[in-house]
């Protein structure tokens, strides 16, 4: 599976992002992600699903230091979490493990203090309950900020697809040696009827959701994390790493980009002009 270097760890290139996946369904479907050959699992505590996924975990075979798992706290949702080492503790518990190789600032928000925020974080990574920290739906202000405060993140996870460019925030965390993590990677099925898309799938003799993923995977530093709704969609995501797309289709994707932003709720923070 294509990897990406974070400190002296490495990430997935693709992984199984749980939104939505809750109770004995998703816990089936995480045990199943495992089973076909994810070895990234991408959670949250606003998912509510931690405790599927520590199930599913348990449950498989496969070892728990071959598995990548991300959690996030500090969602705008959730009720306040003033003490961040309290909650990892509940994470860990749920999720049945002594340690999560990332975890996230969920969203920005300015009523919590970012120095403080990340400061715990540090040392919740210095306990080793945290192996890497990051943050998520950070733009590029933020992320300079975040990266004054603590230069050791690794990765940010944003929205990312072909209807929306993230070449300055790409560039900029190429520059800073920080990974890519694309959430929404179909833009919520917004891409799949497009033609240039169903084009080179037709070509390729690939489905849009494969190409798309492709052209994610296939760039410096980018990581996704699609969602599925069943065991086949899990199998086809996987299939990805064995296709190479060409210079001209990578281009012809990139071209795609029109500004469409499918997450933006009235929480998100001033994002970056497109």
């Amino acid at each position: 599976m294509e990897k990406e270097p974070v400190g002296k760890y490495t990430m997935p290139g693709i992984g199984f992002g749980t939104l939505g996946s809750v109770g004995d369904a998703g816990c089936a479907l995480v045990g199943a992600a495992l089973a076909e050959g994810y070895r990234y699992i991408d959670t949250s505590r606003f998912y509510g699903n931690e405790e599927a996924v520590g199930q599913a975990m348990a449950k498989s075979p496969v070892p728990r230091g071959d598995v990548w798992v991300t959690t996030k706290l500090l969602h705008p949702r959730t009720p306040p979490q003033p003490d961040l080492a309290f909650e990892l503790d509940k994470s860990l518990r749920l999720l049945q493990t002594d340690y999560v190789d990332l975890l996230l600032i969920h969203w920005p928000n300015p009523a919590v203090s970012l120095e403080w925020a990340l400061g715990e974080f540090a040392r919740l990574r210095k306990q080793g309950k945290a192996r890497t920290i990051g943050i998520s739906n950070f733009p590029m202000a933020l992320l300079r900020q975040a990266l004054t405060i603590d230069p050791e993140i690794v990765a940010n996870q944003v929205e990312y697809h072909p209807y929306l460019s993230q070449r300055p925030l790409l560039e900029l965390m190429r520059e800073r040696g920080l990974v890519l993590i694309s959430h929404s990677p179909l833009a919520r099925g917004k891409v799949l009827d497009d033609p240039v898309l169903r084009e080179i799938a037709s070509q390729r003799q690939l489905t849009v959701a494969q190409v798309v993923l492709r052209w994610l995977v296939q760039q410096d530093r980018v990581v996704a994390i699609p969602g599925v709704q069943t065991v086949e969609q899990l199998r086809e995501n996987l299939k990805v790493l064995d296709v190479k797309l060409t210079a001209d289709e990578m281009t012809a994707i990139s071209g795609l980009a029109r500004g469409m932003r499918i997450v933006n709720p009235p929480h998100g923070p001033a994002w970056d002009p497109e």
